[in-house]
C-alpha cells in the first residue's frame, strides 16, 4: 500500500532489484509554513519507511538553470547511485 494514498507522486522510477525512487518537484507551497514542511516532511518519512528512495528538487532551482541538462545529470546520478546503468540520452 502507498504510504500516502492523498499525495500524487510527480515521479515514480523502478528500478531493478526492487528499488522505488520517488522524485518529486516542489514549488514554494511546499515550504511556505510550519504545517506545509511538517507535511512534506511526514510525508517523505512515510515513504521513506516503505522503501521508497525519495529525493526533492525546488521549482526555483530548475528555474535557474537549463531543464534538459539538469535532468540528464540528476537522472544519471540517481542510477549511478544505485549502481544501475543510466539509459543512453535521446537526443534531437
Amino acid at each position: 500500500m502507498l504510504a500516502r494514498l492523498n499525495h500524487r507522486m510527480d515521479f515514480l522510477i523502478l528500478l531493478p532489484n526492487g528499488i522505488r525512487v520517488i522524485v518529486e518537484v516542489d514549488g514554494p507551497q511546499h515550504y511556505s509554513g510550519t504545517k506545509a514542511v511538517d507535511g512534506t516532511v511526514r510525508g517523505d518519512r512515510e515513504l521513506k519507511l516503505r522503501g521508497y528512495d525519495v529525493w526533492r528538487v525546488t521549482t526555483s532551482e530548475l528555474r535557474r538553470q537549463s531543464i534538459p541538462a539538469f535532468v540528464e545529470r540528476f537522472f544519471t546520478n540517481i542510477f549511478k547511485h544505485h549502481g544501475v546503468e543510466a539509459p543512453l540520452a535521446v537526443t534531437d
